[in-house]
């Protein structure tokens, strides 16, 4: 014999209904046991309906209406017209019982727990009869049964304690006696022994369905439901979950217990003992093999199977001086939850037995803490023990797997994979079996921490990289293309997947929890919301994602001053803006400690030398502990490229403008001209190197004529670039003169930086300089004679680009 239950979703409608049907007749066995909830929601009415009656409302009739109309709809929809009346006829009555009962509990305004089980009941009954029914008119060989018949309780109403010897004694009687090959009973609802309505509690279904299974010694328990088995996470929260297909019962009580919903916890138990295996399957996938629960399943499985979790959590800690070394405590401590009936789902201790701390549902919270707090009351008045702490908007998440006690590390690896994403654990519990690994967090962080742990334990070390980019123009619009061009080759070589969730240029933003589509962006983005740099960093701590990274793609200096907001809540932050780098040495320390504590790298590449790799070389010289001596270096692309093209067929002027429209300068090219980006590029590299360095600190010989630096706009700069023409000339003729190249040069040396143009003669490193490339050399400890050269192209959008791009690398490496 077969145990088939299906569940409220399964059984929601005609058209489910049919599936389950077709499942039915096609189970092989010479019986099948089918076991069904209530109409998917029927149950949640039923109790709404109790509710509103015993609150004096008489808006429970317009549910109570609603309940009436889906089950006579669903009869007509599934019984031909020639067998309806008799069906119509008994579904009514029991309805018409149903409202005598919630009238009753109108006009005393009160409902009561055997009440309450009465009224919820009618949920399984009714649902049970009409499938019942159907399959009957169908021409199938099936019969109904009431549950209540067979499964004897005690009194105790809205949880009922099963009684399994008399339960046992007529579920073999029945079943053994009875000839039709479909018997169909209602989930959830049994009896006392002496007659009256009870109900097994939540997931109660999956608990009638174990129960029979077990009394009779099934061939097998299918559990029929929504999904296609347990998943190795919550598939509505992780979209990488997959199917677990072999499990332990075990394990899946772990599971269970710690939030995966397809499976009730105590259905494991009646079948467990017996050793009759679990199938859960999906009611509409049928083909899918699902989850198969058994008790020896390979042993070359996983290490951890799945990752579960519980919400609503509040944690509460009895601490104090008076704690340590009496006996008793831990007792009276557990003791006053029983008598309150509140059910522990975590307990920790510290070692010193100063202090207990035990996880409990939120809504049994302020009972606990009145109970523990009442229990105590004198040794709280004396001082030896603090009164009770609670926190709230907890959960906890677990990792779950008979063979994790045969791997070293796990617990390590899961703390440091939260850690790496700033999810704080606030209590920590193992058992001695190893089978689970808990720690309680934060409700904001658990979405962010199950997809780390998922990665990290099941998706083959494919590390999943969130973006959200400000500054989608020339620079921003380069880099996105290369993510687009990239993703493929990122995900099979370098095992990282890259999703843009959020863009914004100044006008406006757009989000996409799921990525944004790159191939469509610059369509998308239009259609979002008005820009908001405070939003945008508002909706990025709300999303709360694992391995977020801001890209300020900009050169502003409001985005510049909300570095620090993001690297304390652990969103790492790629910027080719160099104003924060450059600012107050005090600023440039803070984001540097900020990105050290909160775990969140702070990578600015593309400060200095677009894509060139300079300041990644900086780091690893000094961090391989050598000393930086002097640095030399052409650092502007810009100005390369203006002393490149300027010569005395052109105009100083025209090439800077060509400069402009070509991309190699700011918008303002003043900011180029003037020395100033030269000037923050060479304070990066002097800071980068280990000295304490501010913009005022380096000397800066222009070479513009004061009257175009005073300008306050292109076209005042631009005119006065004309009226100084000659002057342009003589200095490149005074280069050529002297057989040299007019270059812009920074400087670092012995704790001093300089910036300006030189001549440059023939044969120094510099001189062949060509278009807009930039050359460093750093001469250090180790390369006193011969510097350390870096040269190539040092601007351009798509360098820069790729400057960014080669930043997010290193942070999916980190």
């Amino acid at each position: 014999m077969k145990v088939l239950k299906f569940g409220g979703t399964s059984v929601a409608n005609a058209h489910n209904i049919n599936l389950v049907k077709n499942i039915v007749v096609t189970a092989n066995g010479n019986k099948t046991i089918v076991v069904v909830s209530a109409f998917g929601g029927v149950t949640d009415q039923l109790l709404q309906t109790a509710k509103l009656a015993a609150s004096n409302d008489k808006s429970y009739r317009t549910i109570l209406n609603e309940i009436e109309e889906r089950h006579l709809t669903t009869i007509k929809e599934l019984i031909p017209i020639h067998s309806q009346s008799k069906v119509l006829s008994i579904v009514k009555s029991e309805l018409n019982s149903l409202e005598t009962l919630l009238e009753g509990a109108y006009l005393i305004e009160e409902t009561t727990p055997q009440l309450l089980d009465k009224i919820v009941s009618y949920g399984e009954s009714l649902s049970s009869y009409i499938i019942s029914e159907y399959f009957i008119t169908d021409g199938l060989n099936a019969i109904h049964k009431d549950s209540r018949e067979l499964i004897k309780t005690d009194e105790s109403h809205g949880k009922a304690m099963v009684d399994f010897e008399l339960t046992n004694s007529n579920c073999r009687d029945f079943f053994s006696n009875s000839s039709n090959e479909i018997i169909i009973l209602g989930g959830f609802i049994s009896s006392s022994k002496k007659g009256n309505p009870t109900t097994l509690g939540r997931g109660g279904s999956d608990y009638t369905a174990a129960i029979i299974a077990g009394a009779i010694d099934a061939e097998i328990l299918e559990i029929w439901t929504d999904v296609s088995g347990m998943y190795t996470a919550n598939p509505k929260i992780v979209k990488q979950a997959k199917p677990i297909p072999l499990i332990s019962y075990e394990e899946a009580m772990e599971l269970s217990h710690f939030g995966a919903k397809v499976l009730y916890p105590p259905s494991i138990q009646p079948v467990f003992s017996k050793g009759i295996s679990i199938n859960i399957k999906n009611t509409f996938d049928p083909q899918h093999p699902g989850t198969f629960i058994t008790k020896n399943p390979s042993s070359k499985e996983e290490s951890v199977r799945g990752i579960s979790h519980v919400e609503h959590i509040s944690l509460l800690s009895i601490e104090g001086p008076g704690m340590v070394g009496i006996y008793g405590i831990s007792k009276r401590f557990f003791e006053v939850l029983s008598l309150a009936e509140i059910s522990v789902v975590l307990i920790t201790q510290a070692s010193s037995e100063h202090s207990i701390c035990v996880g409990v549902s939120i809504l049994d919270a302020d009972r606990a803490v009145k109970a523990l707090n009442t229990s105590f009351e004198y040794e709280i008045s004396q001082g030896k023990i603090k009164p009770i702490i609670v926190e709230e908007d907890l959960s906890i998440i677990a990792l779950v797997g008979d063979n994790m006690k045969n791997h070293q590390g796990l617990s390590g690896k899961m703390f440091s994979t939260l850690g790496k994403n700033n999810v704080n654990i606030r209590a920590i519990a193992q058992g001695a079996s190893e089978r689970n690994i808990s720690a309680v967090i934060n409700t904001n962080d658990v979405k962010k921490a199950l997809n780390a742990l998922h990665e990290e334990f099941f998706e083959e070390n494919i590390k999943q990289l969130n973006l959200f980019v400000m500054g989608v123009g020339n620079v921003g619009s380069k880099f996105l293309n290369q993510i687009k061009q990239q993703k493929k080759y990122l995900k099979d070589n370098l095992k990282l997947n890259l999703r843009v969730i959020g863009i914004s240029n100044s006008r406006t933003m757009y989000f996409d929890e799921n990525g944004i589509s790159l191939n469509s962006w610059e369509n998308l983005l239009p259609t979002g919301e008005k820009a908001d740099k405070a939003k945008f960093f508002d909706t990025i701590n709300t999303l709360n994602y694992r391995n977020s990274i801001f890209v300020d793609n900009t050169a502003s200096h409001e985005v510049s001053e909300t570095y620090n907001k993001y690297l304390k809540n652990s969103i790492s932050v790629v910027t080719c803006n160099k104003i924060a780098c450059s600012s107050e040495y005090k600023n440039y320390k803070n984001l540097k400690e900020l990105a050290r504590q909160y775990n969140a790298p702070f990578l600015f590449e593309t400060n200095v030398g677009a894509g060139l790799p300079i300041i990644d070389t900086l780091k690893h010289l000094i961090a391989s502990g050598d000393r930086i001596l002097k640095i030399q270096a052409v650092l502007s692309g810009s100005l390369n490229f203006v002393f490149n093209n300027f010569n005395d067929e052109t105009t100083f002027h025209d090439v800077v403008k060509q400069a402009q429209e070509e991309g190699y300068t700011e918008p303002d090219p003043k900011i180029d001209l003037s020395g100033i980006d030269v000037m923050r590029k060479i304070l990066i590299l002097a800071r980068e190197s280990g000295n304490q360095l501010d913009i005022d600190d380096i000397e800066n010989q222009p070479f513009l004529p004061q009257e175009s630096l005073d300008t306050k706009n292109n076209k005042d700069f631009f005119a006065s670039l004309k009226k100084y023409e000659d002057d342009f000339q003589k200095m490149y003729s005074d280069a050529v003169k002297n057989d040299s190249k007019l270059k812009y040069v920074a400087q670092f040396e012995n704790g001093k930086a300089s910036v300006g143009l030189q001549q440059i003669p023939k044969g120094h490193d510099f001189y062949n300089l060509e278009g807009s490339d930039n050359i460093v050399l750093f001469y250090t400890e180790r390369y006193p004679n011969q510097p350390m050269i870096i040269k190539g192209a040092g601007a351009g959008a798509d360098v820069t680009a790729s400057g960014i791009f080669a930043d997010i690398i290193r942070i999916g490496n980190f």
